[in-house]
């Protein structure tokens, strides 16, 4: 059962479940247009002081691009200043897994193969 659900944008959602795990579920293309909206649900985990771990489901994005990079990046350094856990879930599409292959960017994040995998580790 999810607690609050919160909307930022059609293609991301933000729900926090009573485990005080933020899961933000991503949906479609990761681009210029839609990763402001990554970057806020992002940004408003990190803050979240209740928030023991905040999970990326990137399951469903079919494109990636720097600006999702960039923000996932940022998210990054403020879970790890908050001492917060920032999980990324897959499984991921080819062209997700390639970004993150040519930046050599990957290690940088931990990774699970699914939501609850990641809730769990």
């Amino acid at each position: 059962m999810i607690g609050d659900r919160e909307e930022t944008d059609a293609a991301v959602v933000s729900e926090i479940t009573p485990g005080g795990v933020t899961v933000i579920r991503v949906c479609g293309d990761l681009d210029d247009d839609s990763s402001p909206a990554l970057a806020g649900a992002l940004s408003a985990a990190a803050a979240d002081s209740n928030c023991s771990r905040t999970v990326v489901d990137l399951s469903t994005v079919g494109f990636a691009d720097s600006s999702a990079l960039h923000a996932l990046l940022t998210a990054q350094k403020a879970h790890q200043a908050a001492s917060t856990v920032l999980v990324l879930a897959g499984p991921v599409q080819a062209a997700v897994d390639r970004l993150f292959e040519v930046t050599s960017t990957g290690p940088v994040f931990r990774w699970a193969e699914s939501v609850q995998q990641a809730m769990a580790c």
